[in-house]
């Protein structure tokens, strides 16, 4: 059995059944058996079942909220609002099964049309920061587009993907298209992706996991999309309104405790700026309220669990001073308090590398060049953000930033009718929006000849 620990409190708070290889191939097996008739679905029904399994998952909502919120550590409110994502994501691609369109192309001789054919069985491997959130953004176009599915959740955090098959069952959707696995990634996961009757592989997690599943999935040439890591910037000129910067900008790097791949946890501020920004951004981080996460006053939760803690503080290291520190709960629980260091350049060990947790590097900056580049100075590419009063600067900015997904005067980027993915070793493909079912499709391209004799 897998022992899930709830990280408030350290404790157990549920135990599942530990699927191995073994179940890995079984599901498979459903799920290659479920194919040929979820395929030949027609497409207002497929669209039927994702609207009833919207419908389920709304019902429901609540109490998916307070799961999540238990197992992953996360705010109510901000459980709450992953749901309704959630809701909103098999919402919108219950509209995609009537909406797969090809093209004719016009030629000699006859007339070329070209379809959007499914893959197949396609594994989904996803974490544990964001569980059921980033479930949907990969459940849902696989299944509108006709592809049945094997989905690995996070060892640590499995309890709503649980739910989520027994919602499909109940609202229609055959046994056999949804197939949840628990367990380790090294067994599981792997199994997944060198299975030769998995035609895809689409992964959220970290970048080092990420190569890993490239290289293994090239030996049977699966597709695979892949979302992992970042080391985002947060950029704010001397021209920004300095105390909206300052107060939103905790909550890009400590949301969801800073587990989360989009954090901007390179904080640059343009040195003009940079002692009133400092003075409004400490005022904001000491008081975050961390703590409980079912009470509805609680901004930030607790880490995952304890090794991950050990590894958010040893970037602690005093290579950077801490210039500010929130307050985090004593007694049991994965606790860390938000944490800003003192002023540093980009090179030092906590501005390179993906800390995964409440800790912001400030890195001070002359002009929008040098700006610019040491935005750009990293090996990811995921997500960001520009603070200007200069709305025509603003827009250059963001044109030059090498990041997939970014905002301006804003922490906000991500909707799920928006194409969402990395540049650099951030990743490949895109999830979200009408993009991601182009990664669940192949192009199929049909010639019928029409010339007499």
């Amino acid at each position: 059995m897998i022992e899930v620990i709830e990280p408030a409190s350290a404790e157990v708070m549920a135990e599942v059944p530990r699927a191995g290889a073994e179940e890995v191939d079984e599901a498979v097996a459903r799920a290659k058996a479920a194919f040929p008739a979820w395929r030949a679905v027609a497409p207002a029904d497929r669209s039927r079942l994702l609207r009833g399994l919207a419908d389920g998952l709304e019902a429901r909502a609540g109490d998916l909220a307070v799961l999540e919120a238990r197992n992953a550590g996360k705010p109510i409110a901000d459980a709450r609002g992953e749901i309704g994502m959630v809701v909103e994501c098999f919402r919108y691609y219950a509209a995609a099964p009537e909406r797969l369109l090809g093209q004719t192309i016009p030629v000699a001789g006859g007339v070329d049309m070209t379809f959007r054919e499914p893959l197949g069985v396609v594994g989904l491997i996803v974490p544990w920061n964001f569980p059921l959130v980033i479930t949907s953004w990969k459940t849902a176009p696989a299944l509108a587009a006709g592809n049945t599915v094997v989905l690995k959740p996070a060892e640590l955090t499995p309890l709503t993907a649980i739910e989520l098959e027994r919602v499909a069952l109940e609202a229609g959707i055959p046994e056999g298209v949804l197939n949840v696995v628990a367990g380790p990634g090294s067994v599981c996961g792997q199994r997944l992706v060198e299975h030769p009757d998995v035609a895809k592989i689409a992964f959220t997690g970290s970048t080092e996991v990420g190569r890993g599943i490239a290289a293994g999935a090239a030996r049977t040439i699966k597709r695979v999309t892949l979302e992992l890591g970042g080391k985002s910037a947060n950029v704010v000129f001397a021209d920004a309104d300095i105390e909206a910067a300052a107060a939103a900008a905790p909550f890009a790097v400590f949301g969801n405790a800073g587990q989360d791949c989009c954090a901007r946890s390179r904080i640059l501020v343009q040195r003009d700026a940079l002692d009133p920004f400092m003075a409004a951004l400490e005022r904001t981080v000491r008081s975050m309220v961390v703590g409980d996460p079912l009470d509805e006053a609680t901004q930030m939760g607790p880490l995952i669990s304890e090794s991950h803690r050990e590894t958010v503080a040893s970037f602690l290291d005093g290579e950077v001073p801490v210039a500010f520190r929130g307050d985090a709960p004593d007694g049991p629980g994965y606790w860390f308090p938000p944490t800003v260091l003192e002023p540093s350049g980009n090179d030092v060990r906590v501005a390179r590398e993906e800390v995964f947790g409440p800790v912001a590097a400030v890195i001070p900056f002359e002009d929008e060049a040098e700006a610019v580049a040491i935005a750009n100075d990293t090996i990811y590419g995921l997500s960001g953000s520009v603070w200007s009063g200069d709305g025509a600067r603003a827009l250059r900015v963001a044109r030059a930033l090498d990041t997939g997904v970014i905002s301006i005067n804003s922490n906000s980027s991500v909707r799920v009718s928006t194409p969402f993915g990395g540049f650099k070793q951030s990743g490949v493909g895109r999830e979200l929006g009408p993009d991601a079912l182009e990664h669940y499709t192949d192009v199929k391209n049909v010639y019928y000849a029409t010339e007499e004799g």
